[in-house]
């Protein structure tokens, strides 16, 4: 079982940065890959990005690359997401998810999540 805790949402303008954090616990944090997602209201949830168990590989979705970055601390157990030049349409309810054995963009594969943290941009 893996618990994760997402913090470093809020309110912020267009154009404005914000760093995301997901605390992991109960598990080797090093075995699992890492997925961000969002979902806003009334939409389905969304990919956003995910990294590899080693930090090797990671992917971005089209409409967040160049903006976004993906990283993992192995030694802290924590993955972040580092979100610059913040749009309106990038408010949504954040969410970080980890797998032992998927490592990808679908979040129906993913098996533990955390509780989601609110991120909204006004213009």
């Amino acid at each position: 079982q893996v618990q994760l805790v997402e913090s470093g949402g809020g309110l912020v303008q267009a154009g404005d940065s914000l760093r995301l954090s997901c605390a992991a616990s109960g598990r080797t944090f090093s075995n699992y890959a890492m997925g961000w997602f969002r979902q806003a209201p009334g939409k389905e949830r969304e990919y956003v990005a995910h990294i590899s168990w080693r930090a090797i590989s990671t992917y971005y979705a089209d409409s967040v690359k160049g903006r976004f970055t993906i990283s993992r601390d192995n030694a802290k157990n924590t993955v972040y997401l580092q979100m610059n030049s913040l749009k309106p349409e990038d408010t949504a309810v954040y969410y970080c998810a980890a797998d032992s054995q998927y490592s990808g963009s679908n979040y129906r594969e993913y098996d533990y999540w955390g509780q989601g943290t609110q991120v909204t941009v006004s213009s």
